[in-house]
């Protein structure tokens, strides 16, 4: 797995565990919807830091949250 996927499937992990839609994580954050469908349909490989952190701020968490999971550490190195 790579890290646009980690990074969507965590987002869709938080909003299930809060039973939130995409479209309700959008209007929380300010992040517009079709950017976090893209980001959950990965259809985004590029997911700037600038918008996880609207999304974290959204669900009233710290980015230290968000990549604080065995996923992100266990993540290999990508090479482009």
């Amino acid at each position: 797995m790579n890290i646009s996927e980690t990074v969507a499937n965590r987002i869709l992990e938080i909003c299930k565990e809060r039973n939130l839609t995409v479209n309700k994580l959008s209007t929380i954050s300010g992040v517009t919807q079709s950017t976090v469908n893209d980001i959950v349909n990965h259809k985004t490989k590029n997911i700037g830091i600038v918008t996880i952190k609207m999304l974290c701020d959204g669900l009233e968490i710290s980015i230290t949250d968000f990549f604080d999971t065995p996923e992100f550490r266990n993540l290999e190195q990508e090479l482009y």
